[in-house]
């Protein structure tokens, strides 16, 4: 059995106990036993020497972490759940810095960490060496990170599978954001129409952009995005010293409010009409992208511009996509598909459950 202990069971959290709880009634649990047994947010905790009650789970809030749950401490949550027997993994749903952080100490307990919190792998070098040092033993424990990157999209594992079979990565690129994807999709295609700040007012009123937009315009989710890709493939980035084209306009970045932001966002529709304009007019079309260079060491995050046959160019709604170039696959290597979301987020982190069941043993 590989217990299950989740931390922040927000969206995320809440899709990945439901795909748990279908999991454990479906025939693949004998060879895959997997359940939660701690669940802790920022107010109250529980932890049970055997799995939660699927009755239970599918009510979590009210009857795991109810009236007589014990007050929340991460610590003794930490220390509770490695005393358990048989292999535990901790799954860090937050995007907490300081949770990120404790990362280390919980390795040094022996606990397994999955996560789509990107701050450990994209923050201080120094915590990122650390987590590898931790996890280079086969005997464990072990650290996956695959919703890092892509939500549930075999990012991560295909760069490792890459670089653990010897090739050499020449370039990775791709469109990263989902927010961005959306926007310059719909902005910048042949006979579109739409102002910029249209784009944007109502890929924020589907719910596709932060609550304030510039958290995805200013470029930082990308980058920290590229800085793991880098480091996954062997390059000490860094995301302090990245170049991130921040495509908020310079008078817009330091406006107080969402609101006031996107009032005005529309005083800048013709600048960005012209470059539209000119990438049309030379046969391309504008998109927002990532790239780790393997070569020149010219990683970047920026808005840059693709031919009209370029499979950047006809991307779709919300989808990203994350063209390998190595030098087996000159002819890039794509994955697609969406990189965003509760149900894709929780199934990368449920697929990385899956290894560390097979590798350190379900029983």
């Amino acid at each position: 059995m590989l217990n299950v202990a989740i931390v922040g069971p927000g969206l995320v959290g809440s899709a990945l106990i439901e795909q748990l709880v279908a999991h454990s009634r479906s025939p693949c649990f004998a060879a895959l036993p997997i359940a939660v047994v701690g669940i802790i947010n920022s107010k109250k905790m529980a932890v049970s020497s055997t799995p939660f009650a699927v009755g239970d789970l599918n009510e979590w809030k009210s009857k795991v972490l109810g009236g007589s749950a014990a007050a929340a401490d991460l610590a003794q949550f930490a220390d509770t759940v490695a005393a358990l027997k048989g292999p535990t993994a901790v799954v860090d749903c937050t995007s907490s810095d300081t949770i990120a952080e404790l990362y280390p100490l919980w390795l040094s307990k022996g606990l397994h960490v999955v996560t789509p919190n990107k701050k450990a792998f994209s923050g201080d070098i120094s915590l990122f060496r650390k987590i590898q040092e931790l996890t280079t033993s086969p005997q464990g424990p072990s650290v996956y990170h695959e919703a890092t990157v892509g939500a549930g999209l075999p990012v991560l594992s295909t760069l490792n599978d890459l670089v653990r079979t010897g090739d050499k990565i020449v370039k990775v690129e791709g469109i990263f954001s989902g927010t961005l994807s959306y926007l310059f999709n719909n902005f910048s295609i042949p006979g579109a129409t739409q102002k910029f700040s249209d784009c944007v007012s109502v890929a924020k009123a589907s719910g596709y952009t932060e609550p304030d937009p510039r958290d995805d315009l200013n470029g930082m989710d990308v980058a920290r995005k590229v800085t793991i890709l880098g480091r996954v493939a062997g390059h000490e980035l860094s995301i302090d010293t990245l170049p991130v084209e921040n495509i908020v306009p310079e008078q817009l970045r330091s406006v107080t409010t969402a609101e006031e932001f996107m009032s005005r966002l529309p005083e800048f529709d013709e600048h960005f009409k012209q470059l539209n304009e000119e990438a049309l007019a030379s046969g391309s079309v504008l998109r927002y992208v990532g790239m780790v260079d393997g070569v020149n060491n010219q990683s970047s995050v920026k808005l840059a511009r693709y031919p009209l046959d370029h499979p950047f160019a006809s991307l779709k709604g919300s989808d990203n996509i994350i063209a390998f170039t190595t030098e087996r696959f000159p002819n890039p290597l794509i994955v697609q598909g969406a990189g965003a979301g509760a149900a894709v987020t929780a199934f990368g982190i449920f697929a990385d459950l899956i290894k560390v069941c097979e590798r350190f043993g379900a029983n």
